[in-house]
């Protein structure tokens, strides 16, 4: 079993839509969360294991302010997050009431949560951008949380952007959004992945040359073989 600091270390250097070619590959179709788009340019690739939270239906004895102190809140619930771990929450794609703000994302930041992640939408958009956190979610709105949500738990499975989240299972984030893989995978996608990722490296560089994609993209047994060559002579 690989280490989180290999996982991490491997998958840095894999785009998310490698990964879910990989992942469909193992039959996995379901792992890119619907609606977690970074809120800005320029955050990077993030690697880290699942802290999940989640909400339902706000109703409305539930969903109040006062909610907030309770023991089961979502302040409760960033205290409880490892350090380098992913927030992920399950808001049912809510885009009417904000799941945090800034408050409670400079928690998250000083407490060193690698990013967070929802099918939801934050509040107070410019003092999350001050926080540094990165996020990755539908957008903003102004409304609290409780207009339209009640927090019910942490660290349970849920269902985020129509993917299904265990915790601990691994979440990698870029560009194209956010994608999990099944923590009993790993160690397969730590080995397909990155060769997946070299093979369509050098593919491009076919077609940088002025390579047809037929028999290339997918490779045949020839272009396969000159792949194999082209790895054995770089060392990689």
């Amino acid at each position: 079993m690989a280490t989180d600091a290999e996982i991490k270390e491997i998958l840095s250097g894999v785009t998310t839509a490698t990964l879910t070619t990989t992942l469909l590959k193992k039959g996995l179709r379901n792992v890119w969360i619907r609606g977690a788009m970074p809120i800005k340019p320029g955050q990077g690739r993030l690697v880290g294991r699942a802290f999940t939270l989640r909400f339902v239906p706000a109703r409305e004895d539930l969903a109040t302010p006062e909610s907030w102190s309770s023991p089961k809140s979502t302040r409760a619930a960033i205290e409880a997050m490892p350090d380098g771990c992913i927030a992920v929450v399950d808001a049912m794609g809510i885009k009417d009431a904000g799941i945090f703000g800034d408050i409670l994302c400079a928690r998250m930041a000083t407490k060193h949560v690698a990013a967070l992640v929802t099918d939801g939408v934050v509040r107070d958009l410019d003092g999350v951008l001050g926080t540094e956190l990165p996020v990755w979610c539908s957008g903003v709105a102004a409304p609290p949380s409780v207009a339209g949500l009640t927090f019910v738990d942490w660290d349970q499975p849920v269902g985020c952007g129509g993917a299904a989240i265990f915790p601990n299972d691994i979440i990698v984030v870029d560009n194209d959004g956010a994608v999990v893989i099944p923590a009993a995978l790993i160690d397969d996608i730590l080995e397909l992945a990155p060769e997946q990722e070299r093979l369509e490296g050098w593919i491009m560089e076919q077609v940088n040359q002025g390579a047809a994609l037929p028999g290339l993209y997918p490779a045949n047994a020839e272009n396969k073989a000159r792949y194999e060559e082209w790895k054995k002579q770089s060392g990689k």
